[in-house]
């Protein structure tokens, strides 16, 4: 599932340098967003370097959510576009369960 980069989550005097608003092309409720959480969120830098983040919670009525990440993402990753994939269909959770 793809999705945009927003903006970082602010307050009129803060800025929270590893939380960030994503839009996401196919959820457009409230109720939509809320199915997403806990949903792994990948942002790819031009280096080529992957930062990862976790969608934490849905952000207004218009289907953005939340997403906070391991380390804060540049500036620059801002109208870029992010990679969302369900923790439970990635690779190393299946050869835990495996095991």
């Amino acid at each position: 599932m793809k999705g945009k980069v927003v903006q970082f989550r602010r307050g009129r005097h803060t800025i929270q340098e590893r939380h960030f608003l994503i839009e996401i092309e196919s959820v457009n409720k409230r109720a939509d967003a809320q199915k997403l959480v806990g949903k792994e969120v990948k942002w790819k830098s031009p280096a080529g370097k992957i930062i990862k983040g976790k969608i934490s919670s849905a952000h207004g009525n218009k289907g953005i959510v939340r997403a906070i990440f391991e380390k804060g993402l540049p500036g620059q990753a801002i109208t870029t576009d992010v990679e969302i994939e369900d923790l439970k269909n990635s690779p190393i959770k299946k050869e835990k369960q495996k095991a």
